[in-house]
């Protein structure tokens, strides 16, 4: 009986509440009083992260966390380039930021621009005019660079947003114009000044080429490649535009019927058939820091 009792009393005192048994409980039997020390249960808690994804709910508990800690991985990618770089060649003169997403490729942003008309020579030909040229290059670009084989040797593809203007003079040979086979006197037409402007206002680009590192900061680059501009638009005029125009045939000139404005046209339409740099050969080299 004394033992039923003793067994009774303890489970209820075990089933009491976790303050009451942080104190030592006073068991009575008929004869004698016995103190048992209650020990304390021991709860586990788990903390929850940030945000956690709810299993039963189906979303982000707390989502302002979850955005807030991607945009902070974005913009510390963002301020922390894995590369500088300088480079000078058919775009022009210019600079690169990029960032690396993987080992094997890099998300490039650069420009580059300048008067590299002489890079192309200086002048060219449409049909039988010869046309000085003055440039002034401005063009940004975002590409990828690749490297395939995870050596020195890269491949790169990107958007170009072309702003290059093209000056052109038109240079007399024999002291005429020869447009579309017809001999203009040059004296009659006067100077025949115009410009060139590409269409395309994004132009696709790719590229193969080589960087290899000369130290674990410093390394060279070379790339070579082409650019889509699109057609050209031109606009040329002559000095004195209602001036009358005679043609040479080579003894003597006579009347056209043509004054130098009309004669202008005629040589815009030759210089839009010629399609200038339709291809922008990309030709550049450059030095690039790393980080």
């Amino acid at each position: 009986m004394k033992l039923i009792k003793l067994t009774a009393i303890s489970a209820a005192v075990l089933a009491s509440t976790a303050a009451l048994a942080a104190d030592p409980v006073v068991v009575v039997d008929d004869n004698t009083a016995v103190a048992y020390e209650a020990e304390p249960v021991a709860v586990a808690y788990e903390a929850e992260p940030a945000y956690a994804y709810n299993a039963d709910a189906g979303v982000v508990r707390n989502t302002a966390g979850a955005v807030a800690g991607g945009t902070k991985t974005f913009f510390q990618t963002a301020i922390n380039p894995a590369a500088v770089s300088a480079e000078v060649g058919t775009l022009g003169y210019g600079a690169n930021i990029a960032w690396g997403l993987n080992e094997k490729t890099e998300l490039q942003a650069g420009w580059a621009g300048g008067d590299v008309a002489d890079l192309f020579g200086g002048d060219f030909d449409a049909n039988d005019v010869n046309y000085d040229v003055d440039a002034d290059f401005s063009n940004p670009y975002l590409g990828v660079q690749l490297r395939p084989t995870g050596n020195w040797f890269t491949m790169g593809a990107g958007i170009i947003v072309p702003d290059n203007d093209l000056d052109v003079t038109a240079n007399p040979e024999g002291g005429v114009y020869k447009i579309n086979d017809v001999s203009y006197n040059a004296d009659d037409v006067g100077t025949l000044q115009g410009t060139m402007e590409h269409r395309n206002k994004l132009a696709p680009y790719a590229t193969i080429g080589f960087r290899p590192n000369i130290t674990n900061n410093f390394g060279l680059f070379g790339e070579v490649g082409a650019a889509y501009m699109g057609k050209t638009d031109a606009t040329v005029n002559a000095t004195d535009s209602t001036n009358p125009v005679r043609i040479s045939n080579g003894v003597t000139d006579v009347p056209s019927g043509l004054n130098a404005g009309q004669v202008a046209k005629r040589a815009e339409q030759e210089l839009e058939d010629k399609d200038y740099l339709e291809w922008m050969p990309i030709v550049k080299v450059g030095a690039t820091y790393r980080f």
